[in-house]
């Protein structure tokens, strides 16, 4: 996989707005469980489960077991970068 696909793949990960909040909520609150993030942002554990799993595959974030929940992290930096700039990008063209 070149560099190029990679990057693309990183960019289809964020390619929903659910998995954008889930990236900001873990990035300004620290290491969560899916319980945590159904309240915080008001969806069903499937779906937050599904858009998790695609996330972690796309190397966004990184899980590990505390016991039987499974608390999740940003794997790298660079990627919350990504995604504050591409809403701060999105501000600026569509300025309320």
């Amino acid at each position: 996989m070149s560099d190029i696909d990679a990057a693309a793949e990183l960019l289809k990960a964020f390619a929903h707005p659910l998995r954008l909040a889930i990236v900001l909520e873990i990035e300004q609150g620290g290491e969560r469980c899916v319980h945590d993030l159904t309240d915080t942002l008001d969806a069903s554990q499937p779906l937050i489960s599904q858009h998790l799993r695609i996330l972690r595959q796309a190397g966004v974030l990184t899980g590990r077991r505390r016991g039987r929940e499974i608390a999740y992290s940003i794997a790298d930096h660079h990627v919350t970068h990504i995604a504050l700039d591409a809403i701060e990008h999105a501000k600026e063209r569509n300025p309320r």
